[in-house]
Formats: C-alpha cells, sequence, structure tokens
C-alpha cells in the first residue's frame, strides 16, 4: 500500500471497531440458574485471593477447601460461611489430604494454587476425579507434566486452565486487539519477560528461605539452587502468545537459552545475614538474567527474559514488532507508520489504549476494579467460571497452558547444552494447523 492508502485504511478499520464495540449482547454472568461448586486446593495468599473473587460472585458455591496448614484451611472455611454460604468441606494436616477432596462429588471444579510442584500431580488427580481445574502459574516444571495434563485432560474430558491473569492486562488486550485490526502490519517479533526483584520474596525473614521460613521463601526459593533456566515463563508468555497465535495457526518451533552467572542471591544473603551467615555457602544453579529466543513457525521470533535476583523496578518488558509498527510497554509508547504524526518517533500509547480498548474491559472494567493486579484476577476467574457454566472451552486451554509452561524445562534443557537449540513439542498433535485464535474474542466472557 502506498502511505497515504495505508493510513486511510488504518483510520477506517480504527474508526469502524470504535462504531462496533459497545454492540455486543451482555454476558449472563449470574443471571442464570446455574452454580458452579468449586473446592479450592492451597488457601495461602494467592489461593485466598482467588478464593474471595469466588465468593463474590453469585454463581459459584464453595464447597471445600483444603490446605497442608489447619490454621490457612480454616481461615479459608470462615471466609465461606461469612460470605453466606454453607459451611464447607475442611480438609488439612497431610500431604494427601487433597485427595480426600476430590473425592466427594459435590464439586464441579477445582482450583489449585499451591507450590509449582504440586500443580501437575493435583491437576491430574482432579481431572481424573472427574472435576475441571483452574490451576496457577506455571502449570507444569517438566516436559512430562506437560504431557500428563493434555493426556489427561484428553483422556477425561475435562478442561484444564492455567490462570495466567497477564493475559487479561488491559495495555496488553488493547495491544492484541491491534494485532488483529493489522494496525502492526505482519508481526515480526515480540518481546517479554518477567523482570522483578524477587529477593524478599525468597528471603523472608532476613536471609532465611525453607521451612519455618514465611510465604513463597518456603518452598520458592529452593527452584534457585536446583534449576538454571526460565522457571517462570507464562507471564510474559503467554500473553505475546496470543498475539502470535500459538497452537492456533502457529506455534513455537525452537528454543535457545542463555543464563548469566549467579550473584545477585549471594550478595542478597551477604547484604541481610552477613558472610557468615549459613546460607552465604550455597551454590545456586539459577543465572541472574535467564534470556531464551524462541522461533515460530510462520518465522516470527519471541524473546523471554528471567531476571528475579537483581535489585530492579518491575517489567514485563511487552513488545509487538511488525511491518508496520511498533508498542513498547516499558515507555508505553508506540509508532505506526504512516499514522504517528513523526517519523521515526514514539508517541505516547495512552491515545491508542483509549482508541482500541478491548470490549472486554468497557464491558467489565468498572467490575474489575479492585480484583487485584490492576483488575487482570477478575477476568481470569471470570472466564473460567462462565465456561463451565456455559458448557464452553475455557478462554486459555490446556494445550496453551503446556506450550507456555514448556519455556521453562526447555530453557534449562538448552542452558545445560551450551545454549544449543532445542525442539518444543507440538502438545496439540498437528492440530494447530486447523486451529483458530478464540482468546479475547469480541463476544467472549
Amino acid at each position: 500500500m502506498s502511505g497515504s492508502t495505508r493510513r486511510s485504511f488504518i483510520q477506517g478499520g480504527a474508526a469502524a471497531t470504535a462504531a462496533l464495540s459497545g454492540g455486543f449482547p451482555a454476558v449472563l454472568r449470574g443471571s442464570d440458574d446455574r452454580m458452579v461448586r468449586l473446592g479450592f486446593i492451597g488457601v495461602g495468599g494467592r489461593g485466598t485471593h482467588l478464593l474471595k473473587l469466588a465468593l463474590a460472585r453469585k454463581d459459584t458455591q464453595v464447597n471445600a477447601v483444603c490446605d497442608l496448614r489447619a490454621e490457612a484451611a480454616n481461615r479459608a472455611a470462615a471466609l465461606v460461611r461469612d460470605s453466606g454460604r454453607n459451611d464447607p468441606g475442611v480438609y488439612a494436616g497431610e500431604d494427601d489430604d487433597f485427595r480426600k477432596l476430590l473425592a466427594r462429588e459435590d464439586l464441579d471444579a477445582v482450583v489449585v494454587a499451591t507450590p509449582w510442584r504440586w500443580h501437575t500431580p493435583m491437576s491430574v488427580a482432579a481431572m481424573k476425579a472427574g472435576k475441571a481445574v483452574a490451576v496457577e502459574v506455571p502449570a507444569a516444571v517438566t516436559l512430562q507434566e506437560c504431557w500428563d495434563l493434555v493426556n489427561t485432560s484428553e483422556a477425561t474430558k475435562k478442561p484444564c486452565m492455567m490462570l495466567e491473569n497477564v493475559c487479561y492486562r488491559r495495555d496488553v488486550m488493547a495491544a492484541l486487539k491491534m494485532v488483529r485490526d493489522g494496525l502492526f502490519g505482519e508481526l515480526i517479533h515480540c518481546q517479554c519477560g518477567y523482570q522483578h526483584d524477587l529477593r524478599h520474596v525468597k528471603f523472608n525473614p532476613g536471609a532465611k528461605f525453607g521451612p519455618g521460613s514465611k510465604g513463597e521463601a518456603n518452598w520458592r526459593t529452593q527452584h534457585s539452587i536446583q534449576r538454571n533456566g526460565d522457571v517462570y515463563p507464562t507471564h510474559g508468555a503467554g500473553p505475546m502468545a496470543n498475539c502470535l497465535d500459538i497452537d492456533r495457526g502457529n506455534r513455537f518451533v525452537t528454543l535457545t537459552s542463555t543464563a548469566t552467572k549467579a550473584r545477585g542471591l549471594h550478595e542478597y544473603v551477604v547484604r541481610q545475614g552477613g558472610a557468615d551467615h549459613p546460607n552465604a555457602k550455597i551454590q545456586w544453579a539459577l543465572g541472574d538474567v535467564v534470556t531464551s529466543v524462541i522461533k515460530c513457525a510462520r518465522g516470527e521470533t519471541l524473546l523471554v527474559s528471567h531476571d528475579t535476583n537483581l535489585p530492579r523496578p518491575y517489567s514485563l518488558n511487552f513488545r509487538v514488532q511488525g511491518t508496520g509498527g511498533i508498542w513498547m510497554s516499558d515507555n508505553k509508547s508506540i509508532y505506526i507508520e504512516d499514522l504517528s504524526p513523526e517519523s521515526h518517533r514514539w508517541e505516547p500509547f495512552e491515545k491508542y489504549q483509549k482508541e482500541h480498548d478491548h470490549p472486554l474491559w468497557k464491558r467489565f472494567g468498572e467490575e474489575a476494579a479492585g480484583s487485584g493486579h490492576g483488575g487482570m484476577d477478575f477476568f481470569v476467574v471470570n472466564g473460567f467460571v462462565e465456561a463451565l457454566k456455559r458448557g464452553l472451552p475455557t478462554p486459555i486451554d490446556v494445550y496453551e497452558s503446556a506450550s507456555w509452561s514448556a519455556i521453562g524445562p526447555l530453557s534449562e534443557r538448552s542452558i545445560a547444552r551450551g545454549s544449543a537449540p532445542v525442539f518444543f513439542p507440538d502438545f496439540t498433535r498437528g492440530q494447530w494447523v486447523v486451529s483458530e485464535p478464540t482468546f479475547g474474542l469480541d463476544d467472549q466472557f
């Protein structure tokens, strides 16, 4: 297209989109008689937050809660009672108490919000017990676990949805809408990462971690001792996979990963506890910065970063780049050729954010406010519950849950082989060729 023709095309498409965005039928959230009966496995900080979101709905019944710690399970049960619902079953104290919860016949689905190593075993057991699953991120930590999720979901016909809330971030959904509207032209490259200083989370209090410590320091830090790779890829990779139509006409093909040396956690221990602290002797496996590059079947590349051991501001480092322009989240800027007012100069994303605000945010933005993580948590819970009520596929399916989670173990394998390329499994068994994008469609929930 010539510059003037392309400008007219872009502006015309944007106007048409804006005109149509308010014309979709209201969803049936809570308006029918169907109740989704839920059980919660893991009611620590994250699980309790998800529980509160479920209890804020009129179409859920929480019939059981489970946690290793009796005080956490009892606290969760009190929240259920205080919401005006019936007293739930409480399961606590033993590693296999979750199986007793799964044996109940009054559950349609379970929410799994436990330490990572339990995500797949609990999800698989739940599907085999006839329950749908909503599982926190990452859904799996090994390639075998990824396959276990897929194989079990296929065999039982039960959905397994990873609760990747960042897919619903407002600016990300606006960017996704712009991708689908063609403003970036043909996509060439995307970028993302989990760049978040978690030293205070991995050591709590002070330089302590492991049994007896607080929060995720009780279990998460151990991954940094045993694993060298992108151990937490999905917050960035999930939203960009949607832009790239992964498993929906495109797929990840190969991955290469490189890790820096590991210094950040040692320096933090010394700073907090002194050079003589027992944890100052630990040899950390996880490189401070892990960089992975993924090649897609259609020829695009995706760069994924993991950076949690060094002092830095929070960033998911999103970048969407195509033949027609580029968006970058860190500087909240955009450049669209033949549309931006000045050549080769950024302009603020704010105007585009308003013009291309996703219909889901227009419908539910006020209701999502205050739900956590800028409103994203409302959408991920709403998507799961509404899918079950309507008997429709979940917004994020088991294949996507496996593909995004697989970046972790594949990055470990690549680094162990000297940053050699490794091949991505095709969890869809060829169905990606004919599958069409479904996430974030205008009439979705």
